[in-house]
């Protein structure tokens, strides 16, 4: 039986509306990031693939600056990664934030993925993107006491 860690904070889709410019700031430095560290990172693994690079040569000392830089880079990625989960929300691949919230007793995901205005869906905990439903009545969106604020 596996045991899920329980999130510190739940939020209903008001509170998850109200932090979403800060994590949208948030993540939109990250995505940016992201993009332009997987480039370099495939440029530099182009550049250096079946080589034999010198260490004393001018291209061999960019590479290693290149390198050097990519590090820094993705240091300030899991910076960006720590500072969204310390807000109590999830960061997913492609720039996707799940915010911890309660339906019916139990624990989901209100979802939030860029371009959205707001958040408008929500998924349980192991149906990631492909399980999210529109959080209205008419879609079975949670409602009543135990709802996600909606």
């Amino acid at each position: 039986m596996t045991h899920q860690k329980l999130p510190v904070k739940l939020f209903t889709v008001e509170e998850a509306n109200r932090m979403l410019p800060l994590v949208r700031a948030i993540a939109r430095d990250w995505i940016e990031l992201s993009e332009s560290v997987i480039e370099r990172r495939e440029r530099i693994s182009r550049l250096t693939l079946g080589r034999e690079i010198d260490p004393d040569d001018p291209y061999g000392q960019e590479l290693r600056h290149s390198e050097a830089e990519l590090e820094k880079d993705l240091k300030r990625l899991r910076g960006y990664v720590d500072e969204l989960r310390q807000l109590g929300v999830e960061p997913k691949q492609g720039g996707m934030i799940d915010f911890p919230s309660i339906f019916d007793g139990r624990i989901v995901f209100l979802c939030w993925q860029p371009g959205e205005h707001e958040v408008l869906h929500w998924h349980e905990l192991d149906a990631g993107f492909a399980g999210r439903q529109p959080l209205t009545a008419t879609a079975g969106a949670p409602d009543g006491e135990d709802s996600l604020g909606v």
